[in-house]
């Protein structure tokens, strides 16, 4: 589902992506984002945040209430402060107007390919994951501390898996975002720290000291 109120961008990205076979549904503000969304079923949502009736925020956050399929934001709005909300409420990924056509078909492939995946239950041989107390089961996709249950968005699980199955490897956010979203990094740091600070809230005793998810410094990184 695309979601934009500018009829000429929400024209070219339907034609463009069309021609992909993806087959693409529009909505040009967020009651009609919302009702249609609800009344079908959607691999993927484009989302522009500033849409009029209601806000591509509180349409993710209505969308967010039940569902964890991938949204990518589309925005004028390139704030550090915009990235961070976006992403702090459930994004998978931003991307800031203007923006190239290919690069937005790249990024909806790379979150499809990863949510189909998921869908699907492939895991990697080893299907229990399990470091001081922190349990993760690549079968069922839950994660698990001392017994009590851990949800965490795709990403989150995603990044969580790569540290546990890698323990005591240093990644730059740049290795970071190449291997989790499995795209091309362009400087995107909201992505990789916001995604990184919602996971050390879910699974760290204190976030300020976590003993999981350590941040490594130095002119190399």
């Amino acid at each position: 589902m695309l979601v934009e109120d500018d009829v000429e961008i929400s024209a070219v990205l339907k034609k463009f992506l069309s021609t992909e076979d993806l087959e693409v549904v529009t909505a040009y503000d967020g009651e009609s984002a919302c009702r249609k969304f609800f009344s079908d079923t959607f691999s993927l949502v484009l989302l522009d945040l500033m849409i009029p009736k209601m806000s591509g925020i509180e349409v993710m956050d209505k969308i967010r209430e039940r569902h964890t399929v991938p949204i990518i934001i589309i925005s004028a709005k390139d704030t550090d402060s915009d990235k961070t909300l976006g992403l702090g409420l459930g994004a998978d990924n931003y991307i800031t107007k203007p923006f190239s056509v290919p690069e937005v078909l790249a990024r909806i492939k790379a979150n499809i390919r990863r949510s189909t995946k998921c869908a699907a239950g492939e895991s990697s041989p080893q299907t229990i994951l399990e470091k001081d107390g922190l349990r993760m089961n690549l079968d069922d996709y839950s994660v698990t501390k001392n017994g009590n249950k851990i949800e965490l968005t795709s990403k989150e699980f995603d990044i969580l898996k790569l540290f546990l199955q890698n323990p005591k490897k240093v990644y730059t956010k740049a290795q970071l975002y190449s291997l989790v979203w499995k795209d091309t990094y362009y400087g995107d740091e909201n992505a990789v720290n916001v995604h990184i600070s919602r996971l050390r809230n879910k699974i760290e005793d204190n976030p300020r000291k976590p003993r999981y998810v350590i941040t490594v410094w130095g002119d190399w990184l």
